[in-house]
């Protein structure tokens, strides 16, 4: 009797190890499944998770005025885009002009000269800038200035004459326009002087 009491006391025992043991291995298997690494923080003594959030973007509807600015620097971006390059030809030209202008004396000789670069630049440009529009071509008289230093006036008179600069200046008040206007890039045409420097990092314009 007392050795079938100590053998059920035993087999009880056995059992007990047995689930224990069973489900201490579960609960570890469990664990090891359902672990996920993570970043975490200490902040003032207690440890929280991290986490990166993606970026959130929010959209509204442009005010009126808003359209109206956005279309204005549309417009003045696209009228760069066109001309800048006439314009950097034509200062070019203008600029190799002064210089050998500088060293003909005889004004025979500098007429005769001023003719020939004439044909030169009529043949070059008049086809493409008939094209223009009158805002294109306000902008593009902007844009000889900042090449040469001039304004359109100037050189027309150098070129040209006193009456000539100043026949060609009514014909452009009459457009609403001006030939003698300035560039300032840090006043009223710091947008298109940042389009300008745009376009010269676009496609690889050096000073």
């Amino acid at each position: 009797m007392i050795r079938l009491c100590k053998y059920k006391i035993l087999c009880m025992f056995l059992s007990v190890v047995f689930l224990t043991t069973n489900k201490q291995r579960a609960c570890a298997q469990q664990n090891i499944n359902d672990t996920i690494l993570t970043y975490a923080v200490i902040y003032n003594g207690d440890t929280i998770e991290a986490k990166t959030l993606p970026a959130l973007g929010l959209y509204s509807r442009l005010t009126a005025q808003q359209m109206r600015d956005r279309a204005k620097w549309t417009r003045l971006r696209n009228a760069v885009y066109v001309t800048y390059p006439y314009a950097r030809r034509a200062g070019a030209v203008m600029n190799d002009i002064n210089a050998h202008l500088v060293i003909i004396n005889s004004k025979e000789e500098r007429k005769k000269y001023i003719q020939t670069r004439e044909k030169e630049l009529k043949k070059e440009f008049t086809d493409p800038l008939t094209n223009l529009s009158i805002y294109q071509g306000k902008v593009l008289m902007k844009l000889i200035n900042r090449q040469t230093g001039n304004n359109c006036y100037e050189i027309i008179k150098e070129y040209k004459g006193a009456f000539t600069a100043r026949f060609y200046q009514t014909v452009a008040f009459f457009f609403s326009s001006n030939l003698k206007q300035p560039y300032d890039k840090s006043g009223e045409d710091a947008e298109m002087e940042k389009i300008v420097q745009e376009v010269e990092r676009m496609y690889g314009y050096r000073g």
